[in-house]
């Protein structure tokens, strides 16, 4: 028969190095997690904004279109004590016509009651310029990407297409514009003279705003609402950005211009995840769902009139 006792010596110290080290690991990782909550919890209560003064940041990033959370935010900010002034941290390509058109009301509203400034990070184009302007000062880098002052209807004419593959396209409708343009055929005649006519309502709204807020003459807001977009510094010179910097030289402007106390906290205030525990889950996938949703966000995808550069961008 084998000895085995002096393996089993051997054994007894070497399972209890295993136990304390598995006890050693469960205890870090249980650190680790309450950690982990401690930094949602905590960034939770500072973005629902703690005693004292501070300055507002709402950021507009994405394809713009209309949205009643973020309205609802804007209009309790325009009434909160505490928030002293407001920064729009802008990075959109534009959206719809109607979801630029509500935000430049609504902080129209804002900037009535305290200082609103936008900061264009690499893009504010379209509708997201159209946001801008609603403000009292743009800053935007020397680089950042402005402008596209202008507004689109996009119709995609298959019928060469369904022709080809042999499918007939009928439908029975109670007047000559209804559901027009089709997609199996181009858009001509009174259909084409019917949106063109509300692209070109929309437009002169466009182009009246930004020369009554930049204070520029109509004639010479025209010919910069031709679609092009511009450079930060281009814009400096066109005078449709107001200087070039980011959030430090905004934040040195309202305490400089606006006789803001220096150095209040910048407090995030949209966009905010769902309150409690369900808001963790939400902040939690925020980004794989940016991820998931930049291929499929564009300017096909929005119904009416878009104020938009470009469906897709590398954000």
């Amino acid at each position: 028969m084998t000895d085995t006792s002096g393996d089993s010596a051997h054994l007894i110290p070497a399972n209890a190095r295993l136990r304390r080290s598995r006890r050693l690991w469960r205890v870090l990782f249980f650190l680790a997690l309450a950690a982990a909550v401690l930094a949602i919890v905590g960034r939770f209560a500072m973005e629902q904004g703690g005693p004292g003064d501070r300055i507002a940041r709402v950021s507009i990033t994405g394809t713009i279109m209309t949205d009643p959370a973020r309205l609802k935010i804007l209009d309790k900010l325009a009434e909160d004590d505490a928030v002293k002034a407001v920064i729009v941290a802008i990075n959109s390509p534009g959206g719809t016509t109607a979801g630029g058109e509500e935000l430049y009301e609504a902080l129209g509203a804002l900037r009535a009651k305290k200082p609103v400034v936008a900061v264009i990070s690499e893009l504010g184009a379209s509708a997201a310029y159209m946001t801008a302007i609603a403000t009292d000062r743009i800053f935007a880098r020397r680089l950042s990407i402005v402008g596209s002052i202008g507004v689109l209807y996009q119709h995609v004419d298959a019928g060469k297409l369904l022709n080809t593959i042999g499918v007939n396209f009928d439908k029975v409708q109670t007047g000559p514009l209804k559901a027009e343009p089709d997609f199996n055929e181009p858009m001509q005649g009174e259909v084409r003279a019917s949106l063109q006519a509300l692209v070109n309502d929309s437009f002169e709204w466009f182009v009246d705003i930004v020369a009554e807020r930049r204070a520029i003459p109509r004639p010479e807001t025209l010919a910069l609402a031709d679609g092009r977009i511009i450079t930060g510094r281009q814009g400096v010179e066109s005078k449709l950005i107001d200087a070039i910097g980011g959030e430090a030289e905004a934040i040195t402007w309202l305490e400089s211009d606006k006789a803001i106390v220096a150095d209040l906290p910048v407090v995030d205030y949209f966009p905010l995840p769902a309150e409690g525990w369900f808001g963790v889950t939400r902040w939690l996938g925020q980004s794989a769902a940016e991820v998931m949703r930049s291929s499929v966000d564009g300017a096909m995808s929005l119904d009416g009139l878009v104020s938009l550069w470009q469906a897709n961008p590398s954000m």
